[in-house]
């Protein structure tokens, strides 16, 4: 696609329809990549986010999971050390 001049207008339209909230494009592991934050509702969004790379560029997609900070705080995390604290003693 990049030969034929056509990779311009295909990553145009996948951003287009993704809308990502930034997208950064550079090498990854010696090939061409790119790195976009999305915002996924839930796990069932994932394809309309990674087939449009599959079938035109059979590109190789990995997600990371990320919080804001209000995202961890609503957590709970002490609630969550609390139940699971004493699992750690019975392993000793």
């Amino acid at each position: 696609m990049v030969r034929n001049g056509t990779a311009g207008l295909v990553i145009g339209r996948i951003v287009e329809e993704i809308k990502p909230e930034s997208i950064y494009f550079s090498e990854q592991d010696g090939n061409r990549g790119a790195v976009l934050v999305v915002e996924v509702p839930n796990a069932s969004a994932i394809p309309s986010i990674a087939e449009p790379w599959f079938l035109n560029f059979e590109a190789h997609c990995e997600f990371r999971i990320a919080m804001t900070p209000d995202d961890l705080q609503n957590a709970n995390l002490t609630k969550i050390a609390e139940k699971w604290q004493d699992v750690s003693v019975l392993q000793n």
